[in-house]
């Protein structure tokens, strides 16, 4: 073979590899910027809750028991190959209502974030608990019934009756 043609396949095949471990980003929530360019935040005193839904759209969430704080939440991942997925920002914004206007507006980032571990316990739900025995025979008996021995002969019409 060529060993021009060994060495252009090496670079191409090194070349693809280090493209596939080149980080994926991942963007979710709200972003407040278009084309490039940060919305200004919400006046104090000034904006209400139409003009702040008007230009930042619906909350990614509200307080749960009072509806006087809408939370705009965003984050950015980045995940190299196969590797799990790891946080690069986070922001979120509250915006704090009296009535209709807003009265305050807080910022954090993922510095203020914290780690919550998932709890993978389920709660079992009322009734009987299934044994091996019990699902791998609890359906024998429940088939349909045979077919007619005949297939071509019809069964009983309700309209002649």
């Amino acid at each position: 073979m060529n060993r021009g043609f060994l060495r252009l396949s090496a670079a191409a095949l090194a070349l693809g590899a280090a493209a596939a471990c080149a980080p994926v980003t991942t963007y979710s929530g709200f972003r407040p910027e278009r084309n490039d360019v940060e919305i200004a935040d919400p006046q104090i005193g000034v904006d209400t809750r139409s003009t702040v839904q008007q230009r930042f759209g619906s909350p990614s969430t509200t307080a749960v028991f009072d509806a006087t704080s809408w939370y705009y939440v965003s984050q950015t991942q980045e995940r190299i190959a196969f590797y799990t997925p790891r946080t690069t920002d986070r922001r979120v914004m509250i915006v704090r209502f009296d009535g209709d206007t807003v009265t305050a507006v807080e910022k954090f980032g993922l510095e203020r974030g914290r780690l919550v571990n998932y709890s993978s316990d389920y709660t079992p739900t009322r009734g009987r608990e299934l044994g091996l025995i019990e699902q791998l025979l609890g359906n024998v008996g429940t088939t349909p019934p045979l077919p007619n021995a005949n297939e071509n002969e019809q069964g009983p019409r309700r309209d002649r009756e």
